[in-house]
This record gives structure tokens, sequence and C-alpha cells, in this order.
């Protein structure tokens, strides 16, 4: 199995995540492509010390830039939905 810390990338702070928190215990993560929803529930709970109920993945199209004359792409990217059982919490979300 992969190290948890390379399936885990970052966790997702936006208006939606915060409000997902607060309504259904759900957190945000960007993960690895190539992880599956397995990975991502052992990783997470390996890190975090949590018992997790559901994950939820979808992959990210990467968006088209404009930078001057040359046209690019930002990287494909998953991002995966994790929620967690009843009175579980994770701390690195508290202070928002």
């Amino acid at each position: 199995m992969k190290d948890p810390r390379d399936i885990i990338i970052a966790p997702i702070i936006s208006e939606k995540s915060i409000a997902m928190i607060e309504e259904n215990n759900t957190y945000t993560f960007k993960v690895d492509k190539n992880a599956n929803k397995i990975e991502i529930r052992k990783a997470i709970e390996e890190i975090f010390n949590v018992n997790v109920v559901q994950v939820n993945t979808v992959n990210m199209k990467g968006k088209t830039r404009r930078l001057g004359y040359n046209m690019g792409k930002r990287p494909d990217w998953k991002k995966a939905m994790v929620k967690l059982a009843e009175g579980n919490r994770i701390e690195i979300f508290e202070g928002l």
C-alpha cells in the first residue's frame, strides 16, 4: 500500500466545503488521481484517527488557460468527499 500522506494531498477549504462540514460532517480533500475509495478511506483513518462512513470521489478536469499567444491547460485532479462517523472531528478544520 502507498504511504497515506502520498494519497491525501491537501484539504480543500471553500465556503461549500465548510458548509458540508457543519451540515453533514463531510470533509473535502484533494487526493492522488490514481487512488481508489478504499485507499482514501484507509489513509484518512490512519492519518486522523477517525471512523469513515462514506467516501465519494470526483475527477476534476483542469481548466484551459491562456498566457499571451500560447494556450495551456492546468492538470486534472481528483477530489474526495469523506463523511465521518457521528462524533468524529478533524482538528485542522476546527479553527475555520
